[in-house]
């Protein structure tokens, strides 16, 4: 079966783009992994509508992406704070792959707003696609095979 031929509605990047492909979802992450918790933060930030916020969050903590924890300040009523869940964290690479194009292919005038930084050597991140081979060797598109897997089917005619 070649591509073409390929059913794509149970494609795993489909599905992944339905839960987090729409852009207040991925700032929402972005925040998320640079520390904003709490929903005041989030809206503040990224200035958003409380609606699209509220149902953002909602979505991705349906998912399983973020947690909702509660907290209380005095006086006032339970809040939460959203925290990035197991499956949320490996989403990181995703971000961190979309700042680097963003970095290289749409950088403003004064250069990116984050410098991602290895804690204990200071060197720059990068986001690097390897074999899992021996060798381990970094690879671009060129160097890779694509066909179809175990959940393909064929496109219904």
């Amino acid at each position: 079966m070649k591509w073409l031929e390929t059913d794509t509605e149970n494609c795993s990047v489909r599905r992944t783009l339905d839960l987090v492909g729409e852009k207040w979802t991925l700032l929402i992450l972005r925040d998320a992994f640079n520390g904003i918790r709490r929903y005041d933060e989030f809206r503040r930030h990224l200035g958003l509508s409380e609606a699209v916020l509220a149902d953002r969050l909602r979505k991705l903590v349906a998912a399983d992406v973020l947690r909702a924890e509660p907290y209380r300040e005095p006086g006032a009523r339970t809040r939460y704070e959203y925290r990035l869940t197991p499956k949320g964290v490996d989403l990181w690479p995703v971000l961190l792959a979309l700042k680097q194009w963003g970095d290289t292919h749409a950088e403003g005038p004064e250069g990116p707003v984050l410098d991602i930084r290895h804690t204990d050597c200071g060197a720059p991140v990068r986001v690097v696609v390897r074999c899992e081979g021996e060798e381990r060797a970094a690879l671009s598109v060129r160097d890779v095979t694509v066909r179809p897997g175990p959940g393909a089917r064929p496109l219904p005619t």
